[in-house]
């Protein structure tokens, strides 16, 4: 059996030398020695998060200062689209810088940004980098999900349900959607019944999420839907329901129980 090693060690020399060779290939003038010398000294004794943060960083101080210049090329080296449901952190892992890249530089560049996060997801994930876009404009990223929620690709869909969760682990929370848990219901309501498992999870956990910021709305939501559609998942409801469940919330057992 091979020895578990934290995902934070991926972070270092070797991820380096791997993006410094795929950006080379698109951009000559890269300085491969100088990148790679920077994040072998800068990612000492940092965690995951800081590691990758690092590594963005010098990107930023490495590829030309012009940021669609600089992202067009960060898009290049993308590689295929995931097309399975896993390994969005064990294929994909060698994203998290790019999509922090984004994150931390591409707010002026607003739509630029939110096409970029639509292709790094499919192969990784941009719950994180979309966060900050939701507090500045979060109408302007709503118009996006119209689209995305609708989209072929589940990793796309799914970014939909998990970048907007007010409590995604390893995030700083966010309040609901214009501070108004309806606005995350009315996405959540069109994934419902999606076909994908992954998706599913998402909005299981984005309904636990909501239920820790107003309970009674949530609960008078799920109620309507119940009533309302045939068929519904009571994985999706159990697990959305979970914490009130625990507590012994006697609406949530009762639907619970609906479902059965």
């Amino acid at each position: 059996m091979s020895e578990y090693i934290p995902l934070k060690y991926y972070f270092d020399r070797e991820l380096a030398l791997h993006l410094a060779d795929l950006i080379q290939s698109q951009y000559p003038r890269f300085t491969r020695t100088s990148f790679v010398d920077a994040v072998s000294i800068e990612v000492e004794n940092k965690e995951l998060k800081a590691r990758v943060e690092v590594i963005a960083n010098i990107l930023m101080k490495h590829l030309p200062t012009d940021y669609e210049k600089a992202l067009a090329i960060l898009l290049k080296i993308l590689g295929p689209e995931n097309k399975t449901e896993e390994g969005m952190f064990t294929n994909g892992y060698f994203l998290m810088p790019v999509a922090c890249f984004v994150e931390k530089f591409g707010q002026d560049h607003f739509d630029l940004s939110l096409h970029a996060m639509y292709e790094i997801t499919k192969r990784h994930t941009s719950e994180y980098a979309i966060r900050p876009y939701l507090i500045a404009n979060s109408d302007r990223c709503m118009d996006y999900f119209q689209f995305w929620i609708k989209d072929s690709n589940s990793h796309v869909r799914r970014l939909v349900s998990e970048g907007t969760r007010p409590r995604l682990p390893w995030a700083k929370r966010i309040p609901p959607l214009k501070n108004d848990v309806q606005n995350n219901l009315s996405l959540l309501e069109k994934l419902m019944c999606d076909r994908s498992r992954y998706v599913q999870k998402s909005v299981a956990n984005h309904i636990n999420d909501l239920t820790k910021e107003n309970p009674a709305a949530v609960l008078k939501w799920l109620q309507k839907y119940i009533s309302d559609n045939n068929g519904v998942d009571p994985k999706i409801i159990k697990n959305g329901l979970r914490t009130l469940i625990k507590s012994n919330d006697e609406q949530a057992l009762e639907l619970s129980r609906q479902v059965e």
